[in-house]
């Protein structure tokens, strides 16, 4: 029997079809873990369907800033009120996942110690110089870029990828970062391979450090447009 393995997947943004045919390309075994780098939901067409893929294969997850505002979008409807100011996919998703879908992600955690593989996992970046468990959620969801004095910032236009400048001791696996693409550095990996947007969807096997992708089946969002809002 050959060894388990961890699949380590991109942003999948309720790209549910191609999260499949993902797990077909990279040849999925029982026993194999698949674990996720966040933002599983909202902007593509089957929210509820990733999240129950994800649930059905005993996936790990990091949350993403996507994860972690359809869940308050949901905590809203659940009490009867009216959503805040959000994009029409955001409150499609938080309407379209079972209580027990809403219970799975909402004990998920900001980030995640692969230990056999020497790996962390986080959804968006780790500034820099801060131990893992004293990082801010709202860096791990959002960070994109160092600025050139050395400060955080979500923009991927402006300074250089977070990713560049960090030196270990762990390998960080993350997402996020769709306008730069796939990333690969000394010391991490970045997966966000635009998939919602038509790019693809992109996993790393370990413990090969093996890059896998498939194409979107479609352009589910087009980057240069803003999201319509609800209602």
């Amino acid at each position: 029997m050959a060894a388990s393995r961890a699949l380590i997947i991109g942003d999948v943004h309720g790209c549910a079809e191609e999260l499949r045919i993902l797990l077909e390309r990279c040849e999925y075994q029982p026993g194999d873990s698949v674990v996720f780098v966040g933002d599983l939901v909202a902007k593509g067409p089957d929210s509820q369907g990733v999240v129950e893929m994800a649930r059905s294969l005993s996936a790990r997850t990091v949350l993403g800033n996507h994860d972690v505002r359809v869940l308050e979008i949901r905590q809203h409807l659940d009490k009867g009120e009216p959503p805040p100011r959000a994009t029409k996919s955001h409150v499609t998703a938080a309407q379209s996942l079972s209580r027990d879908d809403v219970a799975w992600l909402r004990q998920k955690p900001f980030y995640l110690r692969l230990e056999t593989y020497g790996v962390a996992v986080v959804h968006a970046g780790i500034v820099p110089g801060i131990p893992l468990e004293a990082q801010d959620p709202a860096q791990l969801t959002t960070l994109r870029s160092i600025l050139p004095d050395g400060t955080p910032s979500p923009l991927a236009t402006m300074g250089v990828p977070w990713a560049s400048t960090w030196e270990g001791p762990e390998c960080v696996v993350f997402g996020h970062d769709a306008r730069r693409g796939l990333q690969r550095h000394p010391w991490a990996y970045g997966l966000d391979t635009g998939c919602v947007y038509g790019g693809e969807l992109t996993a790393l096997a370990l413990p090969e450090r093996r890059i896998i992708s498939v194409s979107a089946k479609n352009v589910y969002l087009d980057r240069g447009k803003k999201e319509p809002l609800f209602p």
